[in-house]
């Protein structure tokens, strides 16, 4: 009261001068000289946020994460409980379900079943015990052993169930059960209902007369044959024998034929026709490539499959024929057959001299390989395994011209011994006929290539497989040539191209080495290289023979040599510029 009666005695400009102080703490009343104050505004660098708009938006996030999450929404912005995950959706609106039940969680056609008091394990062992016996445990005592049912059965098997039959007791119903079948098989049963036995649609019927369904009909069976039957067995029986007597089981035989077609097989100095000419000499060694057709050798009734040049000499060349025949030209002189070699009964698939030329092998779809005297034109020795040759070779080595190998049909190599006639040994890891055999590293490995799409190394003698080549990519290689350098080998591939190895660096494949432009897919056309090496060429399917050149793997020439297929090619070993082609037509062309 006392303050408010000082108050009430001022006047207004000392009330005034209290209202300054109390503003301004600075100012002071004893100071009147002093500046009067200066008021700053406040300055604020965060920017303005929408305090209701935050708001709003806290209150939909909760919103959310408190509510369902919708089946139809695609995008969660928050990470949902399992509670939200599985909650139910309650409306007609709900696409996946008619009661409200959400999809997660139905376990049921009819919705969610929950295991209350009893597992699904436990349900159907008491359910096929009742069935079984007629007495189940009883659902409704919660502890105890009380049971429903028939208690005679129970206490008469101990209480067991379906799940729990003693071992014993289970070997004692098997041994029944045969039983009881035995004596259905055989008639014996006395209690069988007899309706059931003349109802098909009965369990009893179903087992007395049950069969295999592989079981033929046993009524009405043939028990002697007809006089027919019986005359054509007798005569099948007495071709079978004899076939065996004329060894026909391994390969068609026939008398071995040679005609001589020369004027005289020794001239006056007393030489053999088969011998080569002493002027006989390369005159340089570089090759070039044929331009025009020189002579043509007319004999064979059906194609020609193989030609080889006389080794060394090439004065003489060799043919076998789809006629089953064989021949061999004069190359120098007359240009005229000089002898005809007949003794396959079935067209001839390839032929090989032996290094000296005597001698060469011919191999035949009659399954025989006969080694024949090139002079005198007879046969020295057969072999055969019963299967189709469809290479033969001989070790080049000097001192193993007795090894004869053979690549048949049957996936296997065969290596014979001539002196003996026995096989010395067997090749077996292909999975496909053998189509080529070719010597390698001074003649200790050989490769060859199969239908198996994989061409596979060797020792010589061991049958272990050293270097296994098989790629997605190949193809079936039935030709392939050794390069005059011993350091490639040149494949016939029959997806039209002809693909390079090399002989040194683990038979890696050479991938710039590549030559196409032929067709040859389907045919076993041959391949084949230049003496010195410069080229390489090789027949195709339209009748032409095509010549690349070895470095740069261009094309550089392709003749029309034949009407049909040119099938093989050989450049002669002596003279450098002529090439003797073979095709289908059966004709044997020599280009110069």
């Amino acid at each position: 009261m006392d303050l408010l009666q000082i108050y009430k005695d001022r006047n207004d400009d000392e009330i005034d001068k209290v209202k300054d102080q109390f503003q301004d703490p600075h100012s002071t009343a004893s100071s009147p000289e002093a500046s009067p104050p200066r008021l700053l505004p406040a300055k604020f660098a965060a920017p303005k946020v929408d305090e209701t708009m935050l708001a709003l938006m806290v209150a939909q996030a909760y919103q959310a994460q408190s509510r369902p999450i919708d089946p139809l929404q695609h995008v969660v912005a928050f990470n949902p409980t399992y509670e939200q995950l599985w909650a139910p959706i309650v409306g007609p609106a709900h696409p996946y379900t008619k009661d409200g039940i959400a999809q997660g969680i139905r376990n049921h056609k009819l919705g969610f079943v929950e295991d209350a008091s009893i597992e699904p394990f436990i349900f159907d062992e008491q359910y096929y015990t009742f069935h079984k016996y007629g007495y189940a445990p009883d659902p409704s005592a919660f502890a105890g052993n009380n049971y429903v049912g028939d208690l005679d059965a129970l206490q008469k098997n101990d209480a067991i169930s379906v799940y729990n039959i003693p071992q014993h007791e289970q070997k004692k119903r098997k041994v029944e059960k045969k039983e009881t079948e035995k004596e259905e098989g055989n008639g014996h049963s006395k209690n069988l209902n007899m309706f059931e036995l003349q109802n098909p649609a009965s369990e009893t019927w179903l087992m007395k007369n049950r069969k295999s369904p592989w079981a033929g009909k046993k009524e009405g069976l043939q028990t002697e044959l007809t006089e027919e039957q019986k005359k054509y067995a007798e005569e099948y029986a007495k071709k079978k024998g004899e076939e065996r007597e004329r060894g026909v089981e391994k390969g068609e035989i026939l008398p071995d034929k040679s005609t001589f077609h020369g004027k005289e097989e020794r001239d006056y100095q007393g030489r053999s026709w088969i011998a080569p000419p002493k002027d006989a000499k390369a005159n340089n060694d570089h090759c070039y490539i044929p331009k025009r057709l020189v002579h043509t050798w007319s004999g064979h009734t059906k194609g020609v499959s193989a030609i080889r040049f006389f080794p060394k000499q090439g004065h003489l060349i060799l043919s076998a024929g789809m006629d089953t025949k064989v021949k061999i030209w004069d190359v120098f002189n007359s240009g005229k057959c000089m002898r005809t070699y007949m003794g396959h009964s079935k067209a001839v698939r390839d032929i090989w001299f032996c290094n000296d030329g005597t001698k060469f092998l011919t191999a035949g779809y009659d399954k025989n390989i006969k080694y024949w005297d090139t002079e005198t034109g007879q046969v020295i020795s057969t072999f055969s395994t019963g299967k189709i040759p469809y290479v033969v070779r001989l070790n080049p080595d000097d001192d193993k011209q007795n090894i004869l190998l053979a690549g048949m049909s049957d996936k296997k190599i065969v290596q014979w011994d001539m002196n003996t006639g026995q096989v010395a040994q067997e090749y077996d890891q292909h999975l496909g006929a053998v189509n080529t055999i070719t010597f390698v590293d001074n003649n200790r490995r050989f490769v060859t290539s199969s239908d198996d799409k994989s061409l596979r190394v060797w020792e010589f003698g061991i049958p272990v497989v050293i270097k296994y080549i098989s790629e997605p990519h190949m193809h079936s290689m039935p030709s392939i040539s050794l390069h005059p350098s011993t350091n490639y080998l040149a494949g016939q591939s029959l997806d039209n191209q002809i693909l390079t190895y090399s002989t040194r660096d683990r038979f890696q494949l050479n991938k710039e080495k590549r030559f196409w432009g032929h067709i040859v897919a389907g045919y076993a056309c041959q391949v084949n290289f230049s003496p010195d090496g410069r080229f390489i060429m090789s027949g195709d399917g339209e009748g032409k023979c095509w010549f690349w050149d070895w470095k740069t793997r261009r094309v550089f020439k392709n003749l029309k040599c034949h009407e049909g297929v040119c099938i093989g090619c050989e450049w002669h070993p002596l003279e450098q510029s002529k090439v003797a082609t073979c095709g289908w037509d059966g004709l044997i062309k020599y280009w110069d």
